[in-house]
């Protein structure tokens, strides 16, 4: 494989989790020129007793840039007040309100545009919206909400499904696709045999054609990023051309390992440490690949192994810092998976939902902290536990 290859598998998973606050109204947008909107969806209104007409509520996307919505409404008396609520479904959001810029008159024209690149929603994010309008009068009219789906329409997508996991792809035959989709099927199954963590939710798959088309789809992406699981979403997008199969379907194993682990540890107090997160993944592929291995292995006879510690915050950007961490998460969990079986990984996530940290799971579990944990594994390695192994990562 190539060096820009093993980037891609090395690095294959940027996992971004955003949280929308809504805190009140906030007043922002120009007082707009008429503007041309492409229809994004219709709004119904609420039992409207009052005086205001709606002549239009449609939104214009700019996959995955911006997204514009748009407002017309007149009545028989001034209208004064216009507030536009919007909220990102995902398994954490709130309601977020905005008070766009409009000149007063019986008659008006608004719209206000949401930078995406703020909350990076990814290919086939929903939104709900509402618009609500009052005059000098007093008199509120309120629309029912909304539902406008983020597509990347750039693309022709096709579309396969099981019971668990919806696939999308573009480039390849259905032959290509049903063999992501069986992979995919067969990594949650290997996971759940192993570990017993299960998808609780469905999975959406978006395949790109290149990690390039991948990267124009993303936000601010790394030049390395090969794959996003967007867990808040439910959402995986990747990049694999039909003819890196191979690589595709340990990839989606990686990615699809992320949303399980998320979804069964997310709650307000979750301190997952990176190497379990990662640990879990790169174990869900399967054998640790020929690059991982030679990393791990000149690692052990050298000494030069990364600490526990250091391995439960982010992973370096350097490509073969992060080689080695992918390669020593994975070894962990094998370590814990082998010598104390599965059902108390399971209950090491379960502990994490419930609200802990690292070191005092590790305690409710293992009855050993991180310090106990680093001793044991680096033994396991045929290491002494006394050496002092890496502090932290260089920059």
């Amino acid at each position: 494989m190539s060096k820009e290859g093993n980037k891609l598998q090395i690095l294959s998973v940027l996992v971004l989790l955003v949280l929308v606050v809504g805190l009140g109204c906030q007043s922002g947008g120009g007082i707009p020129s008429k503007t041309s909107f492409e229809p994004g969806a219709s709004l119904e209104l609420e039992s409207n007793p009052y005086s205001i007409d709606l002549l239009s509520a449609v939104i214009q996307p700019d996959f995955p840039n911006s997204l514009t919505f748009g407002l017309e409404c007149k009545g028989e008396s001034e209208i004064t007040d216009i507030e536009l609520h919007y909220e990102p479904l995902k398994r954490s959001s709130a309601v977020v309100c905005i008070w766009p810029d409009f000149e007063r008159a019986r008659e008006v024209q608004t719209s206000w545009t949401l930078d995406t690149r703020k909350i990076s929603l990814p290919p086939g994010a929903q939104i709900r919206y509402r618009w609500v309008v009052e005059n000098v009068d007093g008199e509120v009219l309120r629309t029912e909400w909304g539902r406008f789906t983020f597509n990347d329409s750039r693309y022709d997508w096709q579309e396969i499904s099981s019971d668990k996991i919806r696939l999308l792809w573009y480039q390849g035959n259905r032959e290509f696709a049903e063999g992501l989709l069986s992979a995919s099927e067969a990594a949650l199954d290997r996971l759940s045999k192993d570990v017993g963590a299960q998808l609780e939710k469905e999975a959406t798959i978006y395949i790109y054609a290149s990690s390039t088309e991948l990267r124009n789809a993303l936000v601010f992406p790394q030049e390395w990023t090969g794959g996003v699981a967007f867990t808040n979403y439910g959402t995986i997008a990747i990049g694999i051309s039909p003819s890196n199969l191979s690589w595709g379907k340990r990839a989606l194993a990686h990615e699809l390992t992320h949303l399980v682990v998320h979804q069964m540890t997310f709650g307000p107090f979750s301190d997952l440490p990176t190497w379990l997160d990662e640990g879990l993944a790169v174990y869900a592929e399967g054998d640790l690949g020929e690059s991982f291995r030679n990393a791990l292995e000149s690692a052990v006879s050298e000494q030069d192994l990364h600490s526990v510690e250091s391995l439960s915050s982010s992973f370096p950007a350097d490509p073969q810092e992060a080689l080695l961490a992918y390669a020593e998460s994975y070894s962990i969990v094998k370590f814990l998976i082998e010598e104390y079986g599965s059902d108390k990984v399971l209950r090491l996530l379960q502990v994490f939902k419930e609200g802990s940290s690292p070191d005092g799971a590790l305690k409710k579990v293992y009855e050993f902290g991180t310090d106990g944990l680093e001793m044991r594994w680096r033994t396991s390695l045929g290491l002494e536990s006394g050496v002092t192994a890496i502090a932290g990562f260089g920059t």
